[in-house]
Order: C-alpha cells, then structure tokens, then sequence
C-alpha cells in the first residue's frame, strides 16, 4: 500500500516544508519502497524506470538522516557524468533547503581549487564523478572518514564508461560502517560482484513498470539514406511542430552539422556535446529546461543527463550504437504521466543496429510512412506561428522554495577570521531573527554569503548597514544567485 502523502514517513518539519514547495504531492511506488528502507538504514539495489522519482527516493530519507553539526561528509554520491552529478546536487539542495544542507560536486573540467575550498568548509553531501573524487582522495583534500551514507547511481552506465576500477578504489577508501545503495537499470556480472562484496545483506527493490514505454511513448521509425536525412528531419519537425524536442546524434561533428542547418533554417534551437566548455553545456542545459528554445540536438551526454518534465518529442537522428542508449535516449519523452512520441531515422548502414535494438526491447519499432509534400505544406502555417512566437519560460524547479530567500553579500571571510558563529550571533541579534531565519552561510577567503530566510532579507540587510559583525562594520549587498 502507498503512502498518500510525505508525512506518512515521519520527516522533519524543514523537509516537509521543501518537498511541499517542490511539488511533490504524493510518493511514487520507488519512493515508497526505498524511503522506509533507508530510513532505517538498510542496504539497497534499486531497479527501476527512468523519471520514477529515484533521485529523490534516496534524497529524502539521506537528507532527513544528515547530521548538520557533523563538518566532514557523511554522503557521497558517485554518478557517471558531470550533468547527473549536477543534477543530483541541485535535488539535494532543494530537498536539503530548509535544513541548510552543503553539497558539493566534484567532477573533471572544474576547477580543482574551487572544489577545495569547498570541501574545507562544512560539508554534508559530496556528488562526483569517480575520476574526480579520486583525484581529491589522492590529494587529500576530501576526507572520506565520516561517510555514512553512499550512492552509486545509474551504477550499469559506470560499468559500460569504464569505472569499475575506479568505483572499487572509492570504495576502499571509504569506512565499512555505512549504508550503501545501488541504482542500476540492469544487474550485470561486474555490477553483482560488487554488490556481493560491499554491501550487507541488501534489499532488492525491483519496480516492475506501471505503464511501459512501449505503452507511454509512441514509437516509429523511418527508412531514409544518410544524405536525405536532413531534409526528411525538417518536414517531421514541421509536421509534428512540438513545443520541445530532443534530435540525438551519435557524433559531435553530426551535432554541429544538424544544429547549423537548423539555425540557418530560423529554428529556435542549441546544441550540446561532450566538446564543449562545461559552462557552456550548463547554460544550454537550463536554457533548455526553461524552455527558452525548442530544439536541442545531443549527442549521448544529454541521455542520461537531462531532467525535463515534458518533452513532446524525441528524434534519434542516427540509431545509437548500443540498445540502452536507445532506451535511455527516448526516456527523455513520456515522463511518468506523460505520453510521449520518439522518432528513429534508419539508413540502410544502420539496419544492423536497428536488428540489435528490436532483439533487445522484445519489439519490432513500428515503420512509418514519411510525410508527403502536401501535408508538410499544410502544416507549415501553424509551425510558422509557433518558432516566430516567444516560447512560454518555465519555472525551475527550485523556483518556489527561493521565494521569501534573499542571499545577503558580507565583504570579509576567512582571511580576516569570519566565523558562522559570528554571523549567526550578529543575526541572531537582530529584533525578530531567529536561527530558523537563517539559510545556508558559505564563507570564502575574502566574502561571506549568507540565506536569509521567511522574507526577512530586506530588512536584514538594512539593519546590517548600521550594525557591527565580528566588531567592524561590514559592506552588506544584496548578492547575484
């Protein structure tokens, strides 16, 4: 029997508070199983469907589970690519909001020293890829001996990129105390040796799908040559005219080449690949889940690492070169409780890996029949209405819980012996602050920045104009988030 609603779980009042205003209204069926079970500290193998609710599965019960007092890291959470790793840091800051949790991440082509000064600070959740979080266990500059709570996510996709090796180095390295939950589409040999050697009679949770992707997204495919491949995508992109869409294409230079004749067509698109600067693809990522554009073509790194409620259509350019990256890429549509529609471009090069695809679903993808001229000319009119619109910008997911927050700028940090003891007693001092006023306080070499929380910001920064902090007055601005 599912719970009805978040209470059920006995959470604290911060957590309930930041679930609420994430709009999470009832748990889904993993939730249900793996919340309880962590909550009493319990080893877990988790499979299930993607856009199931996993991430927060084992979000909420670790986050209720935190010590805040402890400063070393309790939780590390090992994800195979820097966007899952991100991912999964902004859902344990939301869901960690009101209890003022720190999280970290640390992954490659990120500067190392940022990650350090992070990681001297109070810490209570680190998200990495096992690359980095080596490097950082090497250097010492991130001390595993607090951790209690480990997460190895999307654990089959680690195997296939590589990192067993590495995977079992962290877990080395780390106490044999602790709680350990694994998330795993599949259960490979490599995958079970693991979980037979470090975990501790663990629970299996297995969610059997409610509604298949066979059942929640409509599949087709289209028999086309290479060189027709561009010219069959605009007429499917005009006739389906979807508010968003995904275009996956199995190489960075095939990217860049379907992203250049859309933008030259007038198409409100992007491009995101593995060659591009990290800031780049994070800004792509966000623009793209605002809503800001229409079109994104991918290459892989966008499978698995994007987190978009509804995605009306997924095309796959080229059929990818393995059967999970064909699953994985039309997850991206037909999110739980959502239809979707995912199209594949077959040439006749391709029919190999379309064989080895339909051996692996159990399904043949239905074939379609291309859309005629006529109807792409029938179509164009209302697809011309729509890209010369503005799109309609979505809230982020965090947008509800940063209202009534105001991040306050203090011009002194650690080279002058900031404190947070000194910034919560000045606060404190303040006629009608509290503790629980108080947000997240991150202190740097030279600037401190402090959450102000219940809408109290504005006056907050008014009474800091006039009043010392650590026995000087202080420069106080209202900082950028």
């Amino acid at each position: 029997m599912i719970k009805s609603n978040f209470q059920d779980y006995s959470l604290s009042d911060e957590l309930l508070k930041a679930i609420n205003l994430l709009n999470f209204n009832r748990p889904t069926k993993v939730q249900d199983q793996v919340i309880p079970a962590i909550l009493e500290q319990k080893d877990l193998i988790v499979k299930s469907q993607t856009g199931s609710g996993k991430t927060a599965a084992f979000a909420i019960p670790i986050c209720q589970l935190v010590d805040w007092d402890e400063n070393r890291p309790q939780v590390l959470v090992i994800e195979p690519t820097r966007e899952l790793a991100l991912q999964v840091k902004e859902a344990f800051f939301h869901i960690g909001r009101f209890k003022r949790l720190k999280v970290s991440a640390l992954f490659g082509k990120s500067p190392f020293y940022i990650q350090e000064k992070e990681l001297k600070q109070k810490t209570h959740v680190v998200v990495g890829t096992p690359g980095r979080i080596i490097d950082h266990l090497e250097r010492g500059t991130f001390d595993p001996s607090k951790i209690k709570y480990l997460v190895m996510d999307e654990a089959d996709e680690m195997l296939r990129m590589g990192f067993v090796e590495q995977v079992k180095m962290i877990l080395e390295a780390l106490p044999e105390d602790r709680v350990t939950i694994v998330l795993s589409a599949t259960m490979p040999s490599d995958i079970s040796a693991i979980c037979t050697h470090y975990m501790k009679d663990p629970i299996h949770v297995v969610i059997e799908e409610q509604d298949p992707v066979a059942d929640r997204i409509l599949q087709t495919r289209f028999e086309v040559s290479e060189n027709q491949k561009l010219q069959l995508l605009k007429d499917v992109v005009i006739v389906e005219n979807p508010d968003s869409c995904l275009i996956f294409c199995n190489t960075q230079v095939k990217v860049d080449e379907v992203y250049n004749e859309l933008d030259y067509q007038g198409f409100t698109c992007d491009k995101i690949h593995g060659g591009m600067e990290q800031s780049d693809r994070l800004r792509v990522m966000e623009h793209f889940k605002r809503g800001h554009f229409r079109y994104l073509v991918a290459t892989d790194v966008a499978a698995r690492g994007i987190d978009v409620d509804q995605i009306g259509l997924v095309i796959n350019f080229d059929v990818p070169n393995n059967c999970e990256g064909y699953v994985h890429r039309i997850g991206r549509t037909g999110r739980i409780g959502n239809m979707g529609k995912a199209i594949t471009f077959v040439a006749p090069s391709e029919n190999r890996l379309l064989d080895d695809i339909h051996r692996f679903i159990g399904n043949e993808i239905p074939l379609g029949e291309r859309p005629g001229q006529e109807v792409v000319l029938e179509a164009k009119e209302e697809f011309a209405v729509k890209i010369n619109s503005a799109p309609e910008i979505k809230e982020t997911k965090g947008a509800k819980l940063s209202e009534g927050i105001m991040k306050l700028h203090i011009n002194a940090g650690k080279k002058t012996k900031m404190r947070a003891v000194d910034i919560v007693g000045t606060l404190c001092g303040i006629e009608g602050m509290t503790a629980a006023d108080i947000g997240i306080i991150n202190i740097m070499d030279i600037s401190t920045f402090v959450e102000i929380l219940n809408h109290k910001g504005e006056m907050v920064s008014r009474e800091l104009q006039q009043r010392p902090i650590k026995g000087r007055m202080r420069k106080v601005s209202k900082a950028e988030r």
